[in-house]
């Protein structure tokens, strides 16, 4: 009696639909897969054209800004060369203001310098404004020098009086150009003035210095009674 096998490679038919419905979950599976892939395409297209609106945007504010630069440097040049020739005005109407202040007080210092010096025992027999002496490229201005046979003074005028016009001035009494134009006098030195810093007219007295102060329309020597005034010049005989 013969028995017959059954095939081996046939399937039972619960088993072909077990493996239909895997494949329909694994179809399923994909399919939600590529949706969301899809999805995230969309997704992703939608915020890169967003990020080159937002770049575009923010290239013209760039643009606008960089042109809004351009404009304000403009405004700076612009600004800086009006102060520029404003500055240059105003230092021109202050130069101008000081020049004539100046001779103004030399002015009123020469009118007056005779009689001071003579109550001071200078026996003045002239006075001369704005010396201008020269010797080859060198030259030196004397604002106002007074003088007789034997001595002379050189006076400075300074509206303000500051130490630092002291030691200058202390160095032009020294100067051979004045020494050889007074010649064998002897020669003081004074400084007029019509405000001080602080201190600076004992400053001038401490350096031997005749010390004229401008007061109104006259001027007046401050230095005490006893004082004797230092010479630059080659003693007298």
């Amino acid at each position: 009696m013969s028995t017959t096998q059954p095939d081996p490679t046939a399937e039972s038919p619960a088993a072909i639909w077990k493996i239909l419905n895997q494949i329909a979950r694994r179809q399923k599976q994909s399919d939600r897969l590529i949706q969301e892939t899809d999805l995230l395409i969309k997704e992703t297209a939608a915020q890169m054209k967003e990020t080159d609106a937002r770049m575009k945007e923010t290239d013209a504010r760039m643009k606008e800004t960089a042109a809004r630069i351009k404009e304000t440097d403009a405004q700076l040049k612009e600004n800086a060369a009006q102060m520029k020739e404003t500055d240059r005005r105003l230092r021109r109407a202050e130069d101008l203001f000081t020049t004539q202040w100046g001779r103004l007080m030399e002015s009123l210092v020469e009118g007056d310098l005779a009689k001071l010096l003579q109550q001071r025992g200078v026996a003045v027999e002239g006075v001369s404004a704005r010396i201008r002496l020269r010797c080859g490229p060198k030259q030196r201005e004397v604002d106002l020098l007074a003088m007789n046979g034997d001595e002379a003074v050189a006076v400075e005028v300074k509206t303000t009086l500051r130490p630092s016009d002291v030691d200058k001035f202390l160095g032009a009494l020294e100067d051979p150009l004045l020494l050889r134009h007074v010649g064998p006098r002897r020669l003081y030195g004074g400084v007029a003035y019509l405000q001080e810093h602080q201190g600076t007219a004992r400053y001038a007295e401490r350096k031997g210095l005749f010390v004229i102060r401008a007061t109104g329309s006259s001027a007046s020597i401050v230095n005490p009674p006893e004082f004797r005034p230092r010479a630059f010049g080659p003693p007298a005989g």
